[in-house]
């Protein structure tokens, strides 16, 4: 794995929301890096854990959460090194009971998949029924880590692009919260 500036040249087996990621980052003017690891797709914190040090980024937890009756969805993002304690956010956000959306919905609602999950799917989420949840945490890093909405790439650019241009452009109208990973 190496370091690559912007988009790939080369498009060829790339997914469609992937290449619209590109194309959503480039026409806001957001420079960013990104390695691709097709061999090793990042489905898990620990796989994640290389390309961090490739990217030289804390790469976030994107967690895709629903209400009890199915009826709101939440993006969270977190530092991946934090625990995710689903009362101490439900506590936070006063609702009752939290847990991870089904599958479907994710398709559904942010055209990607399982170990795919990025803020940057909400740009697929044309009606915002998928509310943003941020930790304060990761608002504190100089850079910010994600997927192109495939987890065969990863991507880096600035924390204050995604605050300044990415979540506008999204639409999107975060919540910041303040977890510890503790109960």
């Amino acid at each position: 794995m190496e370091l690559l500036k912007g988009a790939p040249a080369d498009m060829t087996g790339r997914q469609d929301r992937e290449i619209r990621t590109y194309a959503f980052l480039d026409a806001l003017g957001v420079a960013y890096e990104r390695t691709d690891h097709p061999d090793e797709p990042a489905t898990t914190m620990e796989a994640c854990e290389k390309i961090d040090a490739i990217l030289n980024v804390r790469i976030c937890k994107n967690l895709f959460l629903c209400n009890r009756q199915k009826t709101a969805f939440y993006l969270l993002v977190m530092p991946g090194d934090k625990p995710f304690k689903t009362k101490e956010l439900s506590k936070q956000m006063n609702i009752s009971r939290l847990s991870f959306a089904d599958e479907t919905y994710m398709k559904e609602l942010l055209d990607i998949y399982p170990g795919s999950v990025s803020v940057l799917g909400l740009m697929n989420d044309k009606e915002h029924r998928v509310q943003l949840i941020i930790d304060e945490d990761v608002l504190k890093e100089a850079y910010f880590g994600c997927h192109p909405c495939a987890n065969t790439s990863s991507l880096r650019f600035k924390t204050a692009d995604l605050t300044d241009k990415i979540i506008p452009a999204l639409g999107a109208e975060p919540i910041i919260v303040h977890l510890e990973g503790i109960v």
